[in-house]
């Protein structure tokens, strides 16, 4: 089975569960060869120094972008639109991958939140 013929639902996030959202989509990525987008990062060169590239690295530099876009095309479609609107800067995969995991993921003071907020749901309930 070719990469091409890989398709999967995109795990929608909520701003709930981040780390299950997150291990699925990089799941996701890695299965699309698209993760190391997030690993390594991309910086877009200034215009002085897009000067001086070979035809080489002007063709790595497209490929680089590609895989960006494919990779930002991803996570936009899998943030619900208030959670989308929340992230400021929107250059490339790797600034919206970090947004998200220091907003949403890890952070004992988002937990703990979002475990109150649940309480108050069940107390209500």
């Amino acid at each position: 089975m070719g990469e091409e013929n890989f398709s999967a639902k995109i795990p929608q996030f909520d701003g709930a569960d981040y780390d299950h959202w997150s291990g699925l989509m990089e799941n996701l990525l890695r299965a699309k060869g698209l993760y190391n987008m997030i690993e390594e990062g991309f910086d877009e060169p200034r215009a002085r120094a897009l000067a001086t590239l070979t035809d080489a690295q002007r063709n790595q530099l497209e490929e680089k972008r590609q895989k960006d876009h494919k990779v930002k095309h991803y996570l936009f479609r899998a943030i619900d639109r208030t959670v989308f609107e929340q992230i400021l800067d929107r250059r490339n995969s790797t600034i919206v991958w970090d947004s998200l995991k220091t907003k949403y993921g890890g952070n004992e003071r988002v937990k703990r939140i979002m475990l109150n907020a649940l309480r108050r749901d069940f107390e209500v309930l």
